[in-house]
C-alpha cells in the first residue's frame, strides 16, 4: 500500500474543482452499464462488424450527450491550467 501511495494519491494534484469528478468512475461505469444492456437485448451479434456498429453508435450517443452537458465534465480549458504540453482544440460534437 506504500507503494502505491503515489498513484493512489495522483488526482491530488489537481485543483479542487476537478477532484470530486476525478475520483469517481461512476459515468464510466453507467456507460458500461448501458453497452452491456443493449448488446443483452441483440443476444446474438451475426459478426464482429455488428457488434463494434452497436458499441460505436452508443459511443457516439454518450459523446454527443456529454458535449452537451458540458457543465457537469471537466472541460479542455480547466485542465489546460494543469497540462504541460500546448492547449488543444476539439470539434464540439462529432461529426
Amino acid at each position: 500500500m506504500d507503494e502505491a501511495e503515489g498513484d493512489v494519491l495522483a488526482y491530488m494534484s489537481f485543483s479542487p474543482q476537478h477532484r470530486a469528478k476525478l475520483h469517481s468512475t461512476n459515468p464510466l461505469e453507467r456507460l458500461i452499464g448501458k453497452i452491456k444492456r443493449r448488446t443483452q437485448v441483440v443476444g446474438i451479434f451475426p459478426n464482429e462488424a455488428a457488434i463494434t456498429r452497436l458499441v460505436g453508435a452508443i459511443l457516439l450517443e454518450q459523446n454527443d450527450e456529454w458535449a452537451v452537458q458540458r457543465a457537469r465534465f471537466i472541460t479542455l480549458q480547466s485542465i489546460s491550467r494543469v497540462s504541460d504540453g500546448a492547449p488543444i482544440s476539439l470539434p464540439a460534437m462529432a461529426g
